[in-house]
């Protein structure tokens, strides 16, 4: 028997442009009708359901070291 959501259930596909330093995390398999900008740079991609299909972002070296250096601290202190 197939779940209606199996779509979601799958693990998403993760894309690196070392060139343009973009990050992009694919949800689901569609074409990108639309997109809400989160925070500078993180784009939630979404189809013409308005479902998640991905995730980009961009400038993603700086942006993953400003979200990981407070968390490497946090894991610091707890140890």
């Amino acid at each position: 028997m197939r779940k209606k959501n199996a779509v979601l259930k799958r693990t998403p596909q993760v894309h690196y442009d070392a060139q343009i330093d973009a990050l992009y995390i694919a949800m689901r398999t569609g074409a990108e009708e639309d997109f809400i900008e989160i925070a500078p740079g993180v784009h939630i991609e979404l189809n013409d359901q308005k479902e998640v299909v991905g995730i980009e972002i961009l400038n993603a070296s700086q942006f993953l070291k400003a979200v990981l250096k407070p968390m490497e601290k946090r894991l610091q202190i707890a140890a």
